[in-house]
């Protein structure tokens, strides 16, 4: 019995695991379990854990979970990242794998496989942040006065194409104090190195007004290096960089920075 009970208890705290994932989305099929006998013997009974399509679920495709759309994988994307604060304050590791393996699903469904060839019709204007795995933690934080005192604000790109310019500019500004408000303005430039990939090169940084952890700011925000399109649409735009970082941003007007 005391060895029946130390088999099922790590079982047990698995299955559980995984009921818990397939709640958040995260198993691309239901999760469904059956008893099976052991081939040892047939009074000994084992839980068995499998993904299947039960009756109704959609067919998938590999790697596409249960969506059959790309507009079904972003309306999803949506929804999982409402309260995330564009992740930047950190996540929970199964909502961070949540939104994480549904931009994978986007990547492998990009309908531009070489955007460099369409920067002009396709990248070229102002896009807003939406989430990212760049994380602003701990004593980076607090020396940001991120805590209690001062808010990040929407963090913006806009992309000149023709002059081969991006600039990014991240508004912040103090609660409860309408008057103090700023952003730091990052400008760079960038070459094309093949039909995915870009080099950037910081060129200039402005912050406004003036604050004592500007250097901490360009560290975090600093785009220098390569970036890769991995996905890009009419109204999103998805890239992974050399430092591991994902950005998700969408297409925003003019007037919105």
């Amino acid at each position: 019995m005391a060895v029946t009970a130390a088999v099922l208890r790590p079982l047990h705290r698995h299955l559980t695991q995984a009921l818990a994932s397939q709640q958040e989305g995260i198993l691309p099929y239901p999760l469904a379990l059956e008893i099976k006998p052991l081939p040892s013997s047939g009074r000994r009974r084992c839980l068995w854990a499998k993904q299947v399509h039960m009756a109704g679920a959609s067919e998938a495709s590999p790697g596409t979970g249960v969506y059959k759309t790309t507009e079904d994988i972003k309306a999803q994307l949506y929804l999982a990242l409402q309260g995330t604060n564009r992740g930047v304050f950190g996540l929970t590791s199964t909502k961070k794998l949540k939104i994480e393996t549904l931009v994978e699903q986007l990547e492998s469904r990009t309908p531009t496989p070489n955007p460099t060839d369409h920067l002009h019709s396709k990248v070229n204007g102002c896009w807003k942040l939406i989430y990212s795995t760049i994380t602003i933690l701990g004593s980076k934080r607090t020396k940001l006065g991120l805590r209690d005192f001062i808010s990040l604000g929407d963090l913006y790109q806009t992309i000149d194409v023709a002059k081969g310019r991006a600039i990014n500019v991240i508004n912040f500004n103090a609660k409860g104090l309408k008057l103090l408000t700023g952003q730091l303005t990052i400008e760079a430039s960038y070459t094309i190195t093949s039909k995915t990939r870009v080099n950037i090169k910081l060129e200039n940084s402005i912050i406004t007004p003036d604050q004592k952890n500007y250097d901490l700011l360009i560290e975090i925000f600093n785009p220098a290096g390569w970036l890769d399109i991995t996905y890009i649409d009419d109204s999103m735009r998805i890239g992974r960089d050399d430092k591991g970082t994902i950005f998700v941003l969408e297409r925003v007007a003019q007037e919105s920075v």
